[in-house]
């Protein structure tokens, strides 16, 4: 399977190399066999043999920043507040909504998930839900450590609220009486004429988190030296979640500006500093309506972010905000704001984390754009799986701006298995080679045949991958093994193809929604793309992120040539008979099976 989804993305000569090199490590008594075995022996002790190399190699080694590179972000629907006072009332009705989440999670009474489309009914694995609240990715200078809080303890009874680049203490929990929502939101008034005491300004510590994770391990070890650091550290570290208040950004408010202040906050000049990016749930409340959430990605995948955000869509608009009542606590404490030691050493650590997440912001190319000549409801009627329609237009469109195809990462839920997570499409597929270079010189007729090929080739690859029969997972678990046994690291992994397949140039998600609102991230490499899409009923929404230092990406012309290509394949369509039906049931009846399996 390897060879077949790399032989026509590499040249000739190295796939010959490749396939020699294969064949070697798939002899009877050769390495391969040797490494299975280990990998067997280590399936028959643990419930997922793949989880915590999966975790390491996908998250917790990279050392790349936080912001555009790993964390996605939801944007919410653009509010229209009245005034300062308004949005602190939707931030409290907002954590009202967070801490009736949470107390479902921990209570364990969040319905379990089911897979729907093919192999419809199957239970799928709830942990990622129980870490949405309680755990922290520490920085470390090799690799990072995803902390586990245990769920409903004690000590997770407050958020920490982000507002001016201070950060402040917000206990849920007075007298051992919950805070109704009408104490919250007198708590953050509070808390916002804190904020604004320039006497008692801190430095913008928020900065740290933003940078490269070495960087900023390395940083942590400087601030905890001191005590009063190193305490502020650990009540941020074992907080419930992030509020972020944001000031006005001063930006022209359009579904791309409102995604680049989620994913980096403008840099440090904006809001980029009003952040803790290491706490997996950071909720962002701007004065001037823009609102949503970013998020840590190694604890959970996008369908559980969707889920959570979600709930509280419908919550903020279903339930009532309940300020009329009376407060439950009489006398409120005043939250306690963070505090920093900082030295000359450290303001020179500010100062470099503030001008890298400076480039990081300059560099990112961002186009949001909402598709309205159709949605999944025409992909529907033709037989066809909306995903693998979409991952095939996405195929065209690289085609058309490079003229070549490269290996893509779409991720597959693997939840079907105990701490699954995800596997690998891999949507490059010689049928949708062969697709792209119809549309260009071939008969309808003969593009029409080519467009079902690369559906059902995709639909195919989507049906083993979230069966726990994709290729990604089963090669980086004998890597890993190879690397426990301290073995010289076989032929097959330092080979040009192998290090080509894992370079994702295009790293795609689909992530869906039932309310308003839309996912994003940046691209994985530097030479990359970084696609999140939403397909609605009769419009189809793209996030689209790419490098302005790459002299092979943009983002606009990207959008512009998968338009093109949507129309075309309508009109294809349109003009083709009836789909064959032989080819239409494998296509059509995995159409809603990976929904919002990963993000990138």
């Amino acid at each position: 399977m390897y060879l077949s989804c790399m032989k026509h993305l590499v040249k000739e000569e190295q796939y010959q190399k490749t396939k020699a090199i294969v064949v070697k490590f798939g002899e009877p008594g050769g390495t391969g066999e040797l490494l299975q075995k280990k990998l067997l022996e280590r399936s028959d002790k643990t419930y997922n043999w793949v989880y915590d190399y999966w975790l390491e190699d996908m998250y917790l080694n990279q050392r790349l920043a936080l912001p555009v590179n790993s964390n996605p972000a939801m944007v919410f629907p653009k509010q229209n507040f009245k005034d300062r006072k308004d949005s602190l009332r939707f931030a409290a009705h907002l954590i009202t909504g967070v801490l009736e989440y949470k107390e479902r999670i921990d209570t364990r009474v969040l319905p379990v998930d089911f897979a729907r489309g093919q192999l419809a009914g199957t239970p799928l694995c709830m942990k990622q839900y129980y870490r949405l609240f309680n755990t922290y990715r520490l920085p470390g200078h090799k690799r990072d450590t995803l902390v586990i809080h245990k769920p409903g303890s004690t000590e997770q009874e407050y958020i920490i609220v982000a507002c001016k680049n201070q950060f402040f203490v917000l206990d849920l929990v007075v007298n051992k009486k919950k805070l109704k929502e009408m104490d919250i939101l007198t708590q953050l008034e509070k808390i916002v004429k804190m904020a604004e005491n320039s006497e008692e300004r801190q430095p913008p510590f928020g900065l740290l988190t933003s940078d490269g994770r070495t960087e900023w391990a390395q940083a942590r070890e400087v601030l905890i030296k001191d005590s009063v650091n190193r305490e502020s550290l650990a009540v941020i570290e074992k907080c419930l979640c992030v509020l972020c208040l944001d000031n006005p950004s001063g930006m022209e408010v359009g579904d791309t500006s409102r995604a680049l202040l989620m994913l980096h906050g403008g840099g440090h000049e904006k809001m980029g500093a009003n952040r803790w990016y290491d706490k997996p749930m950071q909720f962002i409340v701007g004065e001037d309506g823009v609102c949503g959430t970013v998020c840590e990605h190694s604890p959970f995948e996008g369908i559980v972010l969707v889920a959570c955000t979600e709930y509280l869509m419908k919550f903020m608009t279903g339930s009532p905000s309940k300020m009329g009542r009376a407060t439950s606590v009489s006398e409120l404490p005043t939250p306690a704001r963070l505090l920093w030691k900082t030295t000359p050493h450290i303001q020179g650590l500010l100062k470099a984390s503030a001008e890298r997440l400076q480039r990081l912001v300059r560099d990112l190319d961002m186009d949001v754009h909402k598709f309205e000549v159709y949605g999944k409801e025409f992909i529907k009627k033709q037989k066809m799986s909306p995903d693998a329609y979409i991952q095939v237009a996405l195929q065209l469109a690289f085609y058309r701006c490079n003229g070549r195809l490269v290996s893509t990462y779409e991720s597959a839920s693997i939840r079907r298995f105990h701490e699954g997570r995800v596997d690998n499409i891999r949507s490059a597929t010689s049928e949708a080679l062969a697709f792209v270079k119809a549309m260009t010189d071939q008969k309808d007729s003969e593009k029409m045949k080519r467009l079902w090929d690369a559906i059902n080739a995709q639909t195919n690859y989507t049906i083993t991958a979230i069966t726990g029969l994709g290729i990604d997972n089963h090669l980086l678990g004998l890597r890993e093994i190879a690397q426990e046994l301290k073995m010289e690291m076989p032929e097959i992994f330092t080979d040009e193809t192998y290090v080509a397949s894992n370079q994702f140039i295009l790293s795609t998600s689909q992530v869906p929604t039932t309310v308003e609102m839309f996912c994003c991230y940046g691209p994985v490499v530097p030479n990359g793309y970084g696609c999140c899409y939403n397909p609605q009923s009769d419009h189809l929404l793209f996030s689209v992120t790419s490098f302005h230092g790459s002299t092979e990406t943009c983002s606009a012309v990207f959008i512009k040539a998968l338009d093109e290509g949507l129309v075309e394949m309508r009109d294809l369509c349109r003009k083709s008979n009836k789909p064959q039906s032989s080819a239409a049931p494998a296509a059509s009846k995995v159409a809603e099976n990976n929904q919002g399996a990963g993000i990138n």
